[in-house]
């Protein structure tokens, strides 16, 4: 397990153990959060169990993804990794984008 750590953190070029520690407990708030984001957008929109699942999804893809993106940045704000994640959200950018270019 510790070789894994070690090569995660010589992928995101990340120097201590401290920082990769923030960075999960970042991962792990956006989650939760966006969770229990979800539960109540779906509600306000009345979106339920018998929705269609396409309906769902879109929603979903549209609302719920930008939401935890952006949780991402707030929580990694606050922690001290904003700089971590904004590279993080560059790169998911360009690569979302570039497919509409080609």
């Amino acid at each position: 397990m510790k070789k894994y750590f070690e090569k995660l953190k010589i992928k995101w070029g990340i120097n201590s153990n401290f920082q990769l520690l923030l960075i999960f407990i970042v991962f792990s708030l956006a989650g939760t959060s966006v969770v229990t984001f979800r539960k109540l957008f779906f509600m306000l929109l009345g979106l339920e169990a018998g929705t269609a699942i396409w309906i769902k999804s879109i929603t979903y893809i549209l609302f719920i993804f930008p939401a935890y993106q952006l949780l991402l940045l707030i929580y990694g704000f606050l922690l001290g990794q904003f700089t971590f994640f904004w590279t993080k959200e560059k790169k998911l950018f360009k690569a979302l984008t570039k497919r509409f270019y080609k």
